[in-house]
């Protein structure tokens, strides 16, 4: 795991105690599970921050911070994660949403012209909204659990994959 290298750019518990802007929040941010890299924290902040990616709403950095302080996993890493659904990806990964909700429910494929106006949003939710929110909602489950399982089995590998490196290396040094 790069470890190593996500570890250079989290902050320390000095530098986190020393923000005179975190202290409203008293002592809920020197929780260690938040700024330290281990396998239950970093699990759990790819399942918060790649189910709060497909959030469609602008807060979701702010929802995965509050989520990631109430689960005790990683905070810089489920901030980051919600990147991933940018103002780049987002009309791809949300059209994907839309379709597989679509799918779910069995609704037709409707064309789509748009209209700025309020009565068309109003309008265009009203049709497009129930699969568009299912679709997301099955979309973010699925990405958080993926995630969740795969930080969890690549971890372990790597912690596997090490020890059997330093077996060999003793078992070769031994023999010379």
């Amino acid at each position: 795991m790069p470890k190593q290298l996500i570890k250079r750019f989290l902050p320390s518990h000095d530098v986190i105690k020393r923000q005179k802007a975190l202290k409203i929040f008293g002592n809920t941010l020197y929780n260690p599970n938040l700024w330290c890299l281990n396998r239950r924290s970093a699990s759990g902040a790819f399942a918060v921050g790649l189910f709060m990616a497909f959030v469609p709403l602008p807060s979701q950095m702010i929802m995965a911070a509050g989520i990631a302080v109430l689960f005790g996993v990683n905070l810089p890493l489920s901030v980051a994660l919600v990147w991933i659904s940018n103002p780049v990806t987002m009309p791809v990964l949300f059209y994907g949403a839309y379709k597989i909700g679509a799918w779910v429910l069995h609704t037709p494929h409707q064309a789509f012209h748009f209209e700025l106006s309020w009565d068309f949003l109003l309008h265009q939710m009203s049709q497009i909204g129930p699969p568009f929110l299912l679709g997301c909602f099955i979309c973010s489950v699925v990405c958080a659990l993926v995630g969740y399982f795969g930080i969890q089995g690549l971890w372990r590998y790597s912690v596997v994959r090490s020890w059997n490196q330093r077996q060999f290396r003793k078992a070769f040094s031994k023999k010379l």
